[in-house]
């Protein structure tokens, strides 16, 4: 019998109690994932990173004693290895380039919806980056209207070896994992056909003739 694959452990940080309860809730319900820890500010929160080492954090991005730029700043330097998604009510352009200056791996606005949070989370763990729509157009415009000429591209927003998308990468990142086809598309609420192309695309793509294969290409070019 294979072992079962460890869920995603995060940390979730928000000074707004019902908020961070909230998302404790929401977020531990779904069954690839572990809220290790929950954070009121961001010390609080890079104490929890030290002590349980998850796999990715959410992160508000205005919080008291210590903000999320800082926070992610100080977790990217000390944790390089931990995800960070900043999920917060503000898409102004100074924010949004802030939060992705100092290495946050996603960043997402507080009208996104359980699924959108759980795949960003995913993505992040997996080396990419997931931008609401929003903020994607927040960039556009802080570059087409004189923005700072040194708008980034996040580096997780790369581009992924052997020609893979960015939903490929997850997907594979999610075999490895041990996701069977019918959990992967539960997960991302798409047909059980689309997972089945999605993944034959994946396989010539990457040369793997099954799904051993395919979890060696992920874990050597640091997808899962």
């Amino acid at each position: 019998m294979s072992a079962q694959p460890h869920p995603l452990r995060i940390i979730i940080a928000d000074d707004q109690a019902s908020v961070r309860e909230g998302l404790v809730l929401l977020l531990g319900l779904l069954p690839d994932f572990e809220v290790v820890d929950s954070a009121a500010n961001g010390r609080e929160a890079l104490d929890q990173v030290t002590a349980h080492q998850p796999d990715a954090v959410l992160l508000d991005l205005h919080m008291p004693e210590l903000d999320g730029v800082d926070t992610t700043r100080r977790l990217v330097q000390h944790h390089p290895g931990v995800a960070i998604v900043i999920l917060t009510t503000y898409r102004d352009d100074a924010s949004v380039l802030a939060a992705l200056r100092a290495g946050a791996r996603g960043y997402l606005t507080k009208d996104a919806s359980r699924e959108e949070i759980a795949h960003a989370l995913r993505s992040a763990a997996a080396g990419l980056a997931v931008l609401d729509p929003d903020v994607q157009l927040t960039l556009l415009n802080a570059a087409d209207h004189g923005g700072p000429a040194d708008v980034p591209i996040p580096e997780p927003l790369r581009t992924l070896p052997d020609g893979l998308t960015a939903r490929e990468g997850e997907i594979l990142a999610m075999i490895a994992r041990g996701k069977t086809n019918p959990d992967i598309a539960r997960e991302l609420v798409l047909s059980s056909h689309t997972i089945k192309s999605h993944i034959n695309r994946i396989f010539a793509k990457t040369r793997s003739g099954d799904r051993a294969a395919a979890i060696r290409y992920a874990r050597e070019h640091h997808l899962a």
